[in-house]
């Protein structure tokens, strides 16, 4: 099963187009239009190999965009196949695809910012009512949540000291941003995500 990540920004016409598109650039990897492509202008969609690092992936694209001020992003997960493989990731097609990129739609009308969709609808109902309590405090990161976020996303196992040396601030005012982040929840939900899809397969 693979996942594909559909995306838009949020308030991107209030800041200049190559921040928004540098932090992207940053989040989704190495520049490859077989796995990623930011197109219309501030949309963009990501190919996840594996399906069970889909939430991981689309936590760190949230939290990247959080950390500019004022900003903030929309984000469809699709589970499923991908069938058709072209030079670019926009013109590939599959069951993940369709997911992906209806479900976006979908998610505009209903102004969430996360959410997922496969073939599966009882996983999909249980887990996007998961994601509503979590998007309680991602839609709401400030820009210093949002950064300390995106360094545990990307290294769950670095220690209090380390981030604390990184951001000179005490080992104490990381772990009061750890928990005002909700970061131990969203870190666990994370792995609770990972048991239901292999669960699926």
């Amino acid at each position: 099963m693979k996942s594909v990540i559909t995306g838009d920004l949020i308030n991107s016409q209030s800041i200049q187009p190559e921040v928004w598109f540098n932090a992207l650039k940053d989040v989704l990897g190495k520049e490859n239009p077989k796995v990623w492509e930011i197109y219309r202008g501030d949309e963009f969609q990501i190919l996840v190999p594996k399906a069970e690092n889909a939430l991981l992936k689309a936590l760190q694209i949230k939290a990247k965009i959080k950390t500019i001020k004022g900003l903030d992003v929309r984000l469809s997960i699709g589970l499923g196949t991908q069938e058709f493989k072209t030079e670019k990731i926009s013109q590939s097609s599959g069951t993940a695809f369709v997911n992906s990129g209806r479900n976006l739609e979908k998610i505009k009308e209903s102004k969430i910012n996360l959410a997922i969709q496969s073939q599966y609808e009882d996983f999909d109902s249980g887990f996007n009512l998961i994601l509503k309590w979590l998007l309680l405090t991602a839609d709401n990161w400030t820009v210093v949540s949002a950064e300390i976020a995106l360094l545990i996303l990307k290294n769950p196992k670095i220690s209090q000291e380390e981030i604390a040396k990184k951001f000179k601030i005490t080992q104490s005012s990381v772990s009061q941003r750890i928990k005002r982040a909700n970061l131990d929840l969203i870190l666990e939900t994370d792995q609770y995500f990972r048991k239901k899809i292999a669960e699926l397969k």
